[in-house]
């Protein structure tokens, strides 16, 4: 039990009334979790407003309720308090319910529109390797040492935040690794939660469905570096033009990485192949085995972080050197005659790009052609569906425009609007499957010795969701069925 007025440290408040003294067993911000002795938090969510819902709360059993409005009638035998925003106020009611465990623990945040999950996953593994006990919150899921917990969420809320952050202090973790999404920092998730790092990979348009626009999307990602205390640091790309911007109003101790910049941590590629990445980082040179450019920004950024936080810089070369990549992060298949099958989460125009371009530049080394299978998302932006349509049939030479997860929405819709992006010279080039297993199958039937079929945008992710059930599909394992069949 802990008593109401100890976890209303730290938050700001516009008035109270009732007992402070009241005992607290639980918080919850969703009246169907509420039970006998919970504080209820009452948020104004995108979908619902929790204040609706108050009095429901209290007839579930709560004892107190913070909130931004006050209701006409407020029963004496329950406490309120009024804040000015109930968001930012669940964020360190968490923290205090849980003791404070992120001032516990050195924390990294990891933002961008591309790289998020590879880049925390390594170094939660990097960390690991060097001895320590990890915590990871991540996309595909969260883990405290080898311990798996499925992840719902890029950034879960602030109470599942709080609350694996305290399970990872009691199995004795010292640091943890976590993706803030733009969709968390904006809806003030990580309130609360004491950061030792922030990291930024890069932007490029994404979830203009949800931020409206492309300067409320940097805007969000930005947020993350002005809220840094004087003594974190911020690490960013700066070969990414907006990588200085994160960096300005921040408190935080600033550095940069790059490949083409100037920077702190500078890398160089040496070679690039199939078989891995050979860069040469501030004057070291270290074999890895991911791939591509890409994969170079995120391994650059990882030594340049685990440099921050204090480890020595040869160790951690030689530690990264021997880790493989993220689940569903350019994974490769090879097939029984010769063929190669990459899954990777690429969902982006720009992450599509840069997958494509990666695999475009092994053509020199024997490579015949590239067969892409991509879809897009349904209830998410609409304004990438034909850029996605477009990079691909310009890096690929066969492309096949099939289903993602459509959700609420029609594939056949979505396939059509991706359409509008394919000019009439490459029409040839492209084929219409709806169902996502028979394009794969399909993908696998055209291919020929040597050539690369990339199956794009669900990486990591095991099911399809259609009409708002999740079928169960994976494409990795769709992939290994057909693949290894072939003659």
């Amino acid at each position: 039990m802990t008593l109401l007025k100890d976890i209303l440290n730290k938050v700001s408040l516009l008035s109270t009334s009732g007992n402070p003294e009241t005992e607290v067993s639980a918080i919850a911000f969703d009246s169907r979790k509420v039970t006998k002795g919970s504080l209820f938090v009452a948020t104004s969510g995108t979908v619902v407003d929790g204040h609706d819902y108050i009095n429901k709360a209290i007839e579930n059993g709560a004892i107190a309720i913070v909130c931004e409005k006050l209701p006409l009638n407020t029963p004496d035998n329950v406490a309120f308090v009024q804040v000015k925003n109930s968001a930012v106020a669940l964020g360190h009611l968490a923290a205090n319910f849980y003791n404070n465990p992120s001032e516990k623990l050195k924390i990294v945040a990891v933002t961008g529109t591309n790289g998020k999950t590879t880049t925390a996953t390594l170094l939660f593994k990097l960390f690991r390797a060097l001895g320590y006990n990890v915590g990871l919150l991540s996309t595909v899921q969260n883990q405290i040492n080898e311990e798996i917990i499925p992840s719902t969420h890029t950034t879960p809320d602030a109470l599942a935040i709080n609350q694996l952050l305290r399970l990872m202090i009691d199995k004795g973790c010292t640091h943890c690794f976590m993706e803030a999404s733009s969709h968390a920092i904006h809806q003030e998730r990580m309130a609360g939660i004491q950061i030792t790092g922030a990291m930024f990979s890069n932007i490029t348009h994404d979830h203009l469905d949800y931020h409206g626009t492309f300067d409320n999307y940097i805007a969000a990602k930005k947020k993350l570096f002005d809220d840094l205390p004087a003594s974190a640091f911020a690490l960013v790309n700066v070969d990414d033009k907006r990588g200085k911007i994160m960096l300005q109003n921040s408190k935080a101790s600033k550095y940069t990485f790059a490949l083409k910049t100037p920077a702190d941590y500078k890398g160089k590629i040496v070679s690039n192949t199939l078989e891995g990445l050979e860069l040469d980082i501030n004057g070291q040179q270290a074999w890895f085995r991911l791939i591509g450019e890409f994969n170079a920004y995120n391994l650059v950024g990882i030594y340049g972080a685990a440099c921050l936080l204090g480890e020595d810089p040869m160790e951690v070369l030689t530690q990264l050197s021997a880790i493989e990549t993220a689940k569903g992060r350019f994974e490769q298949i090879i097939g029984n005659d010769g063929i190669t099958a990459i899954v990777d989460y690429a969902h982006t125009p720009d992450a599509l790009k840069n997958v494509l371009e990666t695999i475009s530049t092994f053509k020199e080394t024997g490579v015949r052609k590239v067969i892409t299978v991509v879809g897009c998302g349904g209830d998410r932006d609409k304004t990438k569906r034909p850029i996605m349509a477009e990079i691909a049939c310009k890096l690929s030479d066969k492309v096949i425009i099939t289903s993602d997860n459509p959700r609420s929405e029609e594939p056949e819709a979505i396939i059509e609007e991706m359409m509008k992006g394919v000019s009439a010279v490459n029409y040839k080039k492209v084929l219409k499957i709806i169902d996502r297993r028979e394009a794969i199958k399909t993908a696998c039937m055209l291919a020929s010795k040597d050539d690369i079929i990339l199956v794009a945008g669900k990486g990591h992710e095991n099911y399809q969701e259609i009409k708002g059930v999740k079928h169960p599909f994976d494409d990795k394992e769709e992939l290994i069925k057909v693949i290894n069949d072939l003659k």
